[in-house]
């Protein structure tokens, strides 16, 4: 889960890492105030956690207080990409002499955590990754044993500083390293991390922090509604199911996460667009199937639904009963198409039998039906 700007910026300060002077602001006066105690330039920075919000317009410079009141009017209240901006994080503008990238993020193929580095920030870290691989540095961590001095030392020196320089980057870097372990993060960064104009310091100008979703009960200071998150992916968050809300017209709804991408494959395979991944969990009652079908039957543009479950711990009977229950009092009469196996599979099946309801032994044979079902 993303946390905002202005909340991994205090995790960055508290760490003793240099970041632009500022404050979080929540009304045009706010920002006049703020700017007027900083007495430079500012820039206003929209809190949104969506990516890109710089080029949608959320992130204004101002010159004076009196331009950063007027900038901020606009800004406070605004649609950006979709999400309202309700406050704005205000901070000195500082001029950068060189900009560097800094970061960590979990290596989950190599189970180690994974330090990045590079010469050249400010710019999308992934096309550099494309274009000019050697500017980046890359050094796996042993999260057992954790960054070693020396490890950042070699950073340092790879992406071109020396003296004092090298010195504050390796002590950033072990600052940051220990924030990514407390806050149980799979992704920390600064980009730009910059060497500052007149003094030639370094300083954070961007901070930005990933939560593992699974350590998330752990840090409830940081348990926010994620702003990226569709109206569907919130209720269906709320409602304990995995939903990812896509572009297609085929719902797709299964048991277990493997399963589910296994049937978006198949669907595609066979021509289909998948409207959504929707997994119910392992262990699937009655109650659970009925609020994931209803959640994927809010879902515009439907025109078919596979309904694939390979029951274990999830038994077919309470599955068949879910969904009945939910076509039933749903009004959006969407074709089902349902492939059906495993626990109490005979009881399930004479479930849909009675309701009407098509079932298929095989998930190639229900994906291409679906598919046909979605083009008449």
């Amino acid at each position: 889960m993303k946390i905002h700007e202005y909340q991994a910026r205090e995790l960055f300060q508290s760490a003793g890492i240099p970041v632009p002077r500022g404050e979080l602001c929540r009304t045009p006066e706010e920002v006049k105030k703020v700017a007027t105690g900083i007495g430079k330039p500012v820039v206003i920075k929209s809190q949104i956690l969506v990516a890109g919000r710089g080029k949608a317009g959320g992130i204004k410079p101002a010159s004076d207080p009196s331009e950063a009141y007027e900038v901020s009017k606009n800004l406070l209240g605004a649609t950006i990409k979709g999400i309202k901006v309700t406050s704005v994080l205000v901070v000195e503008a500082v001029k950068p002499q060189k900009e560097l990238y800094l970061g960590f993020t979990v290596d989950r193929a190599r189970r180690k955590i994974a330090l990045i580095a590079s010469g050249e920030g400010g710019i999308d870290l992934e096309e550099l990754a494309r274009s000019k691989p050697d500017k980046i540095f890359r050094r796996e961590i042993d999260p057992v044993m954790g960054l070693h001095g020396f490890e950042a030392r070699d950073a340092a020196v790879e992406i071109g500083l020396a003296g004092k320089t090298a010195s504050d980057f390796v002590s950033i870097c072990q600052k940051m390293y220990s924030i990514f372990e407390r806050v149980d993060a799979d992704l920390l960064e600064s980009n730009p991390l910059a060497i500052g104009g007149e003094t030639g310091s370094l300083v954070a100008l961007d901070s930005r922090i990933t939560v593992d979703d699974n350590a998330i009960f752990r840090h409830p200071e940081y348990q926010q509604v994620d702003e990226e998150l569709t109206p569907l992916e919130r209720e269906a968050t709320a409602a304990g199911l995995a939903y990812v809300q896509l572009d297609g017209d085929i719902g797709i709804i299964g048991n277990g996460a493997g399963l589910v991408m296994a049937t978006l494959d198949v669907v595609a395979h066979f021509g289909g667009r998948p409207a959504n991944f929707l997994d119910m969990g392992g262990g699937s009652k009655a109650d659970d199937v009925y609020k994931a079908v209803k959640i994927c039957l809010e879902q515009e543009n439907l025109k078919s639904v596979f309904l694939n479950v390979l029951g274990g711990i999830t038994k077919c009977d309470e599955v068949a009963n879910g969904l009945v229950r939910a076509l039933k009092e749903s009004s959006n009469k969407v074709p089902f198409v349902v492939r059906m196996v495993g626990t109490n599979e005979e009881e399930g099946r004479r479930i849909l039998a009675e309701s009407g309801i098509a079932y298929l032994d095989s998930m190639e044979e229900a994906a291409e039906a679906t598919v046909r079902i979605s083009k008449q």
